[in-house]
């Protein structure tokens, strides 16, 4: 076989092989497969709930009325009521406990006997629900009454209420509270149920 002949079959094997090595080269013999980019989803967002944990004080206005069991004139005597609170709140979670001291200074009187209710003091234990910027919330503790004249006497007592606090921000609390209390023997002389509405506004520390 001669040189020319060998560069000639030579020359016709190479030329395919060229051809294919140019195709693969551009891109294959077949189209590229386009892969899809991810898709991103963003997490749902998590409700958070109000925490009602600290400190709080604040001061409430209201209307009070009485019940003495000695006949009165008038029968019921009522009036304004004002004072100043203070407290401390846990929430566990759906939870709050909660314990508070307040004081209310009252404009009652009792024209039979001639009396006045000076002021009310309170020491409360709280259990609420926390369903988010509200709780509803059942209290109970000791009361005293402070009366003057012809009932002068500091009387023990008992109350039990409802109350509904609303969080306005971090920082303020608004609500409301009905209260009913009991009062035995205010001096030796009658006994006194009072009901109490009144609304609160706190700061929460």
């Amino acid at each position: 076989m001669t040189m020319t002949s060998k560069f000639a079959r030579t020359s016709m094997l190479a030329a395919p092989l060229a051809i294919v090595a140019g195709m693969a080269t551009a891109g294959g013999l077949a189209e590229p497969v386009e892969t899809p980019a991810p898709v991103v989803v963003a997490p749902a967002p998590v409700m958070m709930g109000n925490d009602w944990t600290g400190f709080y004080a604040g001061g409430q206005l209201g209307y009070g009325r009485l019940d003495p069991s000695v006949d009165t004139d008038p029968s019921e005597p009522d009036g304004v009521i004002y004072g100043v609170h203070a407290g401390y709140n846990y929430d566990f979670g759906s939870v709050v406990l909660g314990g508070e001291i307040d004081y209310d200074l009252t404009d009652i009187s009792f024209d039979t006997p001639d009396s006045d209710l000076d002021g009310v003091l309170r020491a409360k234990a709280k259990l609420g629900y926390d369903a988010g910027a509200f709780m509803p919330y059942i209290t109970a503790g000791y009361a005293q009454a402070q009366t003057s004249d012809d009932l002068d006497d500091d009387t023990d007592g008992a109350f039990a209420g409802l109350g509904m606090s609303y969080m306005m921000s971090d920082s303020l609390i608004l609500g409301g509270e009905v209260l009913q209390h009991q009062f035995e023997d205010v001096a030796d002389a009658a006994d006194v149920d009072a009901t109490t509405l009144s609304l609160r506004a706190s700061f929460k520390f």
